[in-house]
């Protein structure tokens, strides 16, 4: 595994090689992370891994500071697998002349997370659009956990880069159901219980939530009985009605997102 600082060196390195697979990551590597890299691996000739922690998508400065970040470690695991390049840059590299103000996306940015967190998908689809400049990749892998993320950025690429393919990959979760986060290196282990309570509620009561608007009331008041802070959403949709072209069979999914303490979490079920 090489790792690479700037990106006129990735450039460099990268020149003619065509059957690149790119993940890219804000570190606190897991499971989660590692299953997309095997799947680069498996579909791809040369595989890239990025770490940066890009500051625009925090709404708040606390979030910013208290992401998980611990780079030695990251590495140790990332050296393990059969990846050609890490690739490491600096806020300066990925933004030498300042954020793209005018990057224009999916208007479904602006519901459940887009509306306690304005620009947070723009500085998303803004950070990706840098790396595709740089690393000019045939694949980008990204996790169904963040599923409007996911949506939102698979638009945008379809629309403006049609040459490449974003991978959805499926949810890796723990024997307890809660799917793996970078944010759950913050959690106790009472807040896992709690997040482990949360998800089997949801998962047992699906149909439920998707047939009757009003047992979303009923659902909240229990997980405020479990210990959740607040609640931002939790919203059953049908991913394959979401966004253009629409497909014909139903998938309804569990949006939700939730605090324990000052940690925020997201999942869909």
């Amino acid at each position: 595994m090489k790792i690479i600082l700037h990106k006129n060196k990735i450039k460099k390195f990268l020149e003619n090689k065509k059957n690149l697979g790119f993940v890219p990551t804000m570190g606190g590597i897991h499971k989660g992370h590692i299953s997309l890299i095997r799947e680069s691996i498996k579909k791809s000739e040369y595989t890239v891994v990025s770490i940066f922690v890009n500051k625009q998508q925090f709404n708040e400065e606390n979030d910013f500071k208290t992401y998980p970040r611990d780079l030695k470690q990251d590495i140790e695991k990332l050296k393990n697998l059969d990846i050609d390049v890490l690739y490491l840059p600096n806020h300066n590299d990925i933004y030498p002349n300042g954020y793209n103000k005018k990057i224009k996306i999916n208007i479904f940015s602006k519901k459940l997370c887009g509306k306690n967190r304005p620009k947070h998908f723009e500085a998303v689809a803004d950070v990706i659009e840098r790396f595709i400049e740089i690393l000019n990749p045939k694949n980008i892998f990204f996790g169904k956990k963040d599923m409007q993320q996911l949506l939102i950025v698979e638009d945008f690429i379809r629309k403006k880069y049609p040459f490449i393919k974003v991978v959805a990959c499926n949810t890796i979760r723990e024997k307890n159901g809660v799917a793996l986060s970078s944010r759950n290196f913050l959690l106790t282990k009472n807040d896992i219980n709690t997040a482990s309570k949360i998800v089997k509620l949801i998962k047992k009561n699906k149909v439920k939530l998707i047939q009757d608007k009003k047992f979303k009331n009923n659902l909240k008041k229990e997980l405020y009985k479990f210990g959740v802070n607040k609640i931002d959403y939790i919203e059953p949709l049908d991913v394959n009605k979401i966004i253009k072209p629409f497909r014909k069979k139903r998938n309804f999914k569990i949006f939700f997102a939730y605090y324990l303490r000052r940690i925020r979490l997201i999942d869909n079920i």
